[in-house]
């Protein structure tokens, strides 16, 4: 990256002494706004081997945009761990879902319930999604992010087309925290599949998947996680808006790619076609509330993508709402992609719409959309 990065941090050089058994979890959790996650950490004196050992634990909603300050607990419910690429092992990271003092109804912004209750009904089917998350970097000045890393600051760099998956000093911004990101996902044991530098300059991106059903979301808001805590120490804030910078700027996307045993058996490729394309014209509409904020700004029909009101598809086109991969029309069967969901998504909105509307007859799509609603609702 060209700027010297200042106030490199790192949080692990005070090592545990040998003779120190604990288990440090850090549970993690998507906090009243639906876009940010917090963290804390619990000390084990035990191992932890399975789910069951991790205990529920509680946080102050009210400090979260979650609850009032006179009720104000909200548990934490424990739903995958992996292990901690920043601690090391044996330490983990928990994700988990949160919920009101009944311990009952989900608090604001916990989608994940309805999620799984979408994916337990359509296992059979065997749901496989990959995600092309997209993001931005930011350079911090004091406790403000105010312009991409390596762009002058208020000013503009080269048009775009030198920057997509590039190489060199001029013009690849920041590859050194997307190389960690990579890393610290692997260690940690994520479906992470890659990543590429974004066709606007300080614009990156990686690749969740093939994950299946609710692993798709659970992967996804851990690497997100990850990346966000590698940003802390490189003085970096991580972007996920649609449309960061207007102009002829790219926008960002999380470009989602499904599949299930119908499209990827025999005569795959004319069912996705002849039947599920039109399932997904019909829902254009409802499902797209549910594919992020603010994405109108994005999908203007230009910069690699659709209209927003309008829905259309094609086989390899990156300018439609759906791109079917030449390589699914040349087998016969495949997956295909949906081009629309913007890059603030909760992926388990989207993946379990997406399940919804393909396999279970849009039973779910206006349950998923008043969650939301009721989501947003002032406390």
């Amino acid at each position: 990256m060209t700027e010297t990065v200042e106030h490199l941090r790192d949080f692990n050089y005070f090592k545990l002494n040998t003779d120190v058994k604990s288990i440090l979890a850090e549970y993690i959790w998507i906090d009243g706004t639906g876009e940010r996650m917090r963290s804390k950490t619990k000390v084990y004196k035990d191992p932890i081997t399975k789910l069951s050992d991790l205990e529920w634990w509680t946080y102050d909603g009210s400090s979260t945009e979650q609850a009032n300050t006179k009720w104000s607990e909200i548990y934490l419910k424990p739903v995958v761990y992996v292990k901690d690429p920043f601690r090391g092992s044996p330490h983990v990271l928990v994700l988990c879902e949160t919920y009101l003092p009944d311990k009952k109804t989900p608090a604001r912004y916990n989608f994940r319930f309805i999620a799984n209750e979408i994916m337990e009904k359509a296992k059979d089917f065997k749901p496989w999604f990959g995600i092309e998350q997209e993001y931005f970097l930011l350079k911090r000045t004091g406790t403000t992010h105010i312009w991409p890393l390596g762009w002058p600051t208020g000013g503009f760099p080269y048009p775009q087309g030198r920057y997509y998956c590039s190489i060199g000093e001029r013009n690849n911004f920041g590859r050194a925290l997307a190389e960690a990101h990579l890393r610290a996902c692997l260690n940690a044991g994520l479906k992470i599949a890659g990543i590429n530098a974004e066709v606007a300059p300080s614009q990156w991106e990686f690749q969740i998947g093939i994950a299946e059903g609710i692993e798709i979301g659970d992967h996804l808001w851990l690497a997100r996680y990850i990346l966000e805590r590698l940003g802390e120490e490189f003085g970096i804030d991580i972007n996920y808006d649609p449309k960061p910078i207007l102009g002829d700027w790219n926008g960002s996307g999380a470009h989602t790619n499904y599949s299930d045993v119908k499209t990827r058996g025999p005569g795959g490729y004319q069912y996705i076609v002849n039947e599920l394309i039109p399932l997904l014209q019909n829902t254009h509409q409802e499902v797209l509330k549910l594919y992020g904020a603010n994405n109108e700004q994005r999908l203007t029909g230009n910069h690699e993508t659709s209209s927003y009101n309008t829905f259309s598809w094609g086989d390899g086109s990156r300018g439609g709402s759906i791109r079917v991969p030449v390589i699914t029309k040349e087998l016969g069967a495949g997956y295909l992609e949906d081009r629309r969901p913007a890059a603030n998504i909760d992926p388990y909105l989207v993946s379990a719409v997406i399940v919804d509307v393909a396999l279970l007859n849009s039973t779910y799509v206006n349950q998923l959309k008043q969650l939301l609603v009721d989501s947003a609702k002032q406390l």
